[in-house]
């Protein structure tokens, strides 16, 4: 076989399994889904190139391989729910070249059931073989940290669980060459729900801190201080800090496939979190107002656009929300990001500032969005004339936090 793995889709999921698989060594060909693509590094694509990885533009090649993985992408679509047509794709692509015995395994989010309900049926239709007998079928959650240096996929548990337990020991093994820890899930569906509790749990708990940020503001009181304080306590708490919205790529899930409503718990963090670009720009007004200045033809700059430090994604990022209304308030907005080189809303550039400190001097208010690497918040805080800190990276005092 010229490959033992295929991973179909090269966005922010497929690509990081492409890559961890070559670096254990198994010879892997990567086959994008759509015009989405995780970005690599020339030294990252030579390496991966002499490792053993190979782009595959002839849908042939995925019948030649032992495991396929699919990481399409599941946007929102209009109704909020998933939008599974690019796995659909990915399934009938791969479907029209299935062999016997090779193991399927879905990795991007989906609502429980979907696997065995929706992937399944597309994969037995066009293929003529049946899952569970002909070929093993799987789902595993997908756990990446972008960017992250402390988890990476072999020190990162890999939750597996298949349609058959059969399925399950034939995921197993492949993931067991990558990870140095496999965790088997009782079945399809108790995998897929495994996704649903962690992407959820992060963003309920966002939304309860940020919660806490708009009433410690009213208070008075320093909400970085009680968060620093509470981390302390060994059982029953972990630490989430408050933001300008939330980014990223993996969105929560409150509809789960089923038509008994929504989960409310989850229905009401998404409201709390998308109101925060919205509390932002209210902040940023009032500052500028008690320093005696209007929102209307204020020059205000954003740091950092991306939705998470020190990368260029921006999937999501609240930054576009946030300079958004800052124009309809009539802010003249321009932006410092050392992994943006050009950045556009609403179809129209924003100016970049290339001088961090002549543009934080020059400009009536700063707003830091992201607390990248290369920021020397200190320095900042000196310079900017007003500096509103969403994310508490600057000393205290430096700075109005959020």
């Amino acid at each position: 076989m010229p490959a033992d793995l295929a991973v179909i889709g090269l966005g922010p999921l497929g690509l990081p399994l492409a890559q961890a698989a070559v670096a254990a060594g198994i010879p892997t060909i990567g086959y994008r889904t759509g015009p989405e693509a995780g970005s690599l590094s020339p030294a990252e694509l030579r390496r991966m190139l002499s490792g053993g990885f190979r782009p595959a533009t002839n849908p042939a090649e995925l019948g030649r391989v032992r495991t396929a993985v699919i990481c399409a992408p599941t946007p929102r679509d209009a109704d909020g729910g998933l939008d599974l047509s690019q796995v659909e794709a990915a399934a009938r692509t791969l479907a029209g070249h299935l062999r016997p015995h090779t193991t399927v395994i879905l990795e991007s989010p989906v609502h429980p059931g979907a696997t065995e309900d929706f992937l399944r049926p597309l994969l037995e239709e066009t293929s003529g073989l049946r899952a569970g007998r002909d070929f093993h079928l799987a789902y595993s959650p997908s756990r990446v940290d972008p960017g992250s240096r402390a988890f990476t996929p072999a020190n990162t548990p890999k939750v597996i669980g298949g349609l058959t337990p059969a399925c399950t020991e034939s995921a197993a093994a492949f993931y067991g060459r990558l990870t140095d820890k496999v965790v088997r899930a009782r079945g399809l569906r108790e995998a897929e729900t495994v996704q649903l509790l962690e992407t959820n749990f992060r963003h309920v708990n966002i939304a309860l801190v940020n919660e806490m940020a708009v009433l410690c503001h009213d208070l008075g009181v320093d909400l970085w201080d009680v968060v620093r304080c509470a981390e302390t306590k060994p059982f029953g708490f972990e630490a989430f800090r408050p933001g300008p919205g939330v980014g990223g790529h993996s969105v929560p899930l409150d509809r789960t496939g089923r038509s008994d409503g929504p989960l409310r718990m989850v229905e009401l963090a998404q409201q709390v979190n998308s109101r925060m670009p919205r509390y932002v720009v209210q902040r940023a007004a009032a500052l500028l107002n008690e320093h005696g200045k209007s929102a209307r033809g204020a020059r205000v700059l954003l740091l950092g656009v991306t939705y998470k430090p020190d990368l260029a994604d921006q999937q999501n990022t609240p930054a576009r929300e946030i300079a958004i209304r800052l124009m309809e308030l009539g802010a003249a907005v321009s932006y410092n990001d050392p992994h943006v080189p050009s950045w556009s809303v609403l179809d129209r550039p924003v100016p970049r500032a290339d001088s961090l400190y002549e543009a934080a001097a020059d400009a009536d208010l700063t707003i830091l969005l992201q607390q990248h690497r290369t920021y020397d918040l200190q320095g900042l805080s000196v310079k900017a004339q007003l500096l509103l800190d969403t994310r508490g990276a600057t000393p205290t005092g430096a700075a109005h936090r959020l």
